[in-house]
């Protein structure tokens, strides 16, 4: 009895430090974001400011064309998930329940990928991106990322629970591929789709590298590359706006967190995904 409250106790701190650890950046994130440039400077820090300033947001979205970067971030982010959608799904499908000479061989080369940083890809995905005229539009940030290969081995791994005799009864309906994908498997893999979609938003809607490499103005730039500039603002870093802007980036993707959580939860306890 004693051991079993003694390893609750330690579990209990080994969470709380945990939570901690990753809690307490985002509550100073918060917490600077309200307040003047000179509480941002005392030491010791000073946690909770004396005075909210909201008008660190509105000169955050003000010092640059925001609305444009906000648009952008919301087309490529959300273009980039359909596209996913479309290919991932019927690409796990056919690697799930398919006997097909090479199957083996095309799903470790899918995998491989998984193993190369964009990084190393984005010279030739660029002189791609420059021939077909699509560098400084937003097609340079959505068309490389049409299809994912972690989605692949997700859903595929979903698929591959779904009972065979289910598929067989719906095939003697003279039930379609097509039909039994959409009517049988995208429902049980629900969850999954979810979280991987989830995992795509953040993602792509943080993605600083790519926007920096595929553009060179403001018309096709996202949030990331706007709240980079906001280090400028004032002569020096302001890190009160700059925290400011960090919230505007951050919102969209608790908000999309916080409906989706469910989801993400049935998709790791119910499915087994690991």
């Amino acid at each position: 009895m004693k051991r079993s409250l003694l390893g609750r106790l330690i579990n209990g701190i080994g969470l709380f430090l945990v939570v901690c650890i990753f809690a307490l950046p985002f509550v100073w994130m918060i917490s600077t974001s309200f307040k003047t440039l000179g509480e941002t400077m005392t030491f010791p820090p000073q946690w909770l400011p004396n005075q909210l300033l909201w008008e660190n947001f509105s000169k955050a979205w003000n010092s640059g064309p925001f609305f444009t970067y906000f648009i952008n971030s919301l087309i490529v982010s959300i273009s980039i998930l359909v596209l996913q959608f479309l290919t991932i799904i019927p690409a796990a499908y056919a690697f799930a329940r398919y006997q097909f000479k090479g199957r083996g061989f095309f799903f470790s080369l899918t995998m491989i990928t998984l193993m190369i940083p964009a990084q190393l890809i984005f010279l030739p995905v660029y002189l791609q991106m420059s021939s077909w005229g699509l560098l400084n539009t937003l097609w340079a940030l959505i068309l490389p990322f049409a299809s994912s290969a972690f989605g692949i081995f997700l859903l595929r791994q979903a698929f591959k629970q779904v009972p065979e005799e289910l598929l067989e009864a719906a095939r003697l309906d003279e039930a379609s591929e097509w039909r039994i994908i959409y009517k049988i498997m995208i429902p049980i893999a629900k969850p999954v789709l979810i979280t991987f979609g989830l995992f795509s938003f953040i993602t792509h809607w943080n993605d600083y590298f790519w926007p920096l490499v595929m553009t060179t103005n403001d018309t096709a730039r996202t949030l990331p590359l706007g709240i980079s500039k906001l280090r400028e603002v004032d002569g020096g870093v302001a890190w009160n706006i700059l925290m400011a802007g960090n919230m505007i980036l951050v919102i969209p993707i608790l908000i999309v967190f916080f409906f989706a959580q469910r989801q993400i939860i049935r998709a790791f306890v119910y499915t087994g995904v690991k």
